[in-house]
């Protein structure tokens, strides 16, 4: 707050160092949240009107709406059973001539099998981007999330792993992207106020349509402070997640998700699956009784596809993705973040197993 800078300045560039250094990219581009980072992300791989774009439904509508924005047409994939990640396999039926991506979701903070997104963007010629918003330090093979795709996107709400306040980054190791985004934040102009005080010039051109969507200096200064904390938080999303899979691990009425012997998992969300078969509840009624108990459960999400403005705009509805609807009549996201404590985790557990067995 006492430096000469508040937005623009040097905190913005050390903290696009500092994400860049940690995930393992060549380069990373701060914006003022994930959805502009994925909007940029959109604009860097050239995706415009008439392109099409390849995603799971099982996303927060961010994702979809980054290709709307751009002109493009978001084709749903639907995803695994027991991961709610996109299903791989079934890329290479919807890719065609207008295909230009591949956006993967890393839901709830777990890693997509990025061997095989890899290959078949590679194949197909197609830009990989991850939408990593839930899995700031998550790891494939033991590769950090941010070095395994062409563009990643990450999210600092005060809900992800560390937080601006509001903000996001995208970090790649190809400098025409970034630079084509460090346009983008700043209106499509190739120079921002800081750097033309250095230069000593007034001059600058617009080369681009962009947006102002630039994170403040105050904004990185928070985020660098929260960026050495991230280890212990991770440690501790990881410690609840161990502790939900052992108490729920003999509970018929609900099923935790698969974890992928590959995958790093950092727990942005703990989502379970209801056994709505085998209970006589429906899941809203679960929900409520377990708000009516202070348990601060959530759905994430309503496939992308089911919404009004998709079901309008691009002519999707009910069937397009069975098994993401299937998972979406049964996921349940229940508590999980740092500062919860061991007796906050039993709490969770007992009162959802009071809830399903009253329901049984």
């Amino acid at each position: 707050m006492r430096s000469d800078w508040l937005t623009t300045g040097p905190m913005v560039e050390a903290f696009e160092k500092a994400i860049a250094e940690y995930v393992g990219a060549k380069y990373a581009v701060a914006f003022s949240s994930g959805t502009a980072g994925l909007h940029a992300a959109a604009f860097a791989s050239n995706i415009g009107k008439g392109s099409e774009v390849l995603m799971p439904p099982m996303t927060f509508v961010a994702t979809a709406n980054s290709v709307v924005y751009q002109g493009g047409t978001p084709v749903f994939i639907d995803v695994e059973p027991d991961t709610l990640l996109i299903d791989p396999i079934k890329l290479d039926e919807k890719i065609n001539p207008k295909t230009r991506a591949v956006i993967a979701v890393d839901y709830a903070g777990q890693p997509s099998n990025y061997d095989v997104l890899r290959k078949t963007a590679k194949n197909n010629n197609l830009t990989l981007i991850a939408d990593a918003c839930h899995a700031l330090g998550a790891q494939y093979r033991g590769q950090r999330v941010g070095s395994l795709a062409d563009l990643t996107v990450f999210s600092f709400h005060p809900v992800k792993h560390i937080t601006t306040g509001e903000g996001g980054m995208v970090v790649t190791d190809n400098i025409e992207y970034a630079n084509r985004m460090r346009r983008f934040r700043n209106h499509g102009i190739q120079s921002d106020h800081r750097q033309r005080a250095e230069t000593g010039t007034w001059y600058y051109e617009m080369l681009d349509l962009g947006y102002n969507y630039r994170l403040t200096d105050i904004q990185c200064a928070l985020g660098l402070s929260q960026l050495k904390k991230l280890s212990g938080w991770i440690e501790r999303r990881r410690e609840i997640a161990k502790m939900y899979a052992e108490g729920f691990a003999d509970q018929s009425g609900v099923k935790t998700l698969k974890v992928n012997k590959d995958a790093f998992h950092v727990y942005h969300l703990y989502v379970v699956q209801l056994s709505i078969e085998r209970i006589k509840a429906s899941r809203s009624e679960i929900f409520s009784s377990l708000r009516n108990a202070g348990i601060g459960v959530n759905v994430h999400y309503i496939p992308v596809h089911l919404h009004p403005y998709y079901k309008i705009n691009f002519g999707t509805s009910a069937g397009l993705c069975p098994v993401a609807e299937h998972a979406y009549e049964r996921i349940l996201s229940i508590p999980i973040f740092p500062a919860m404590t061991n007796d906050d985790v039993q709490r969770v557990i007992v009162s959802v197993k009071k809830v399903l067995e009253k329901c049984s």
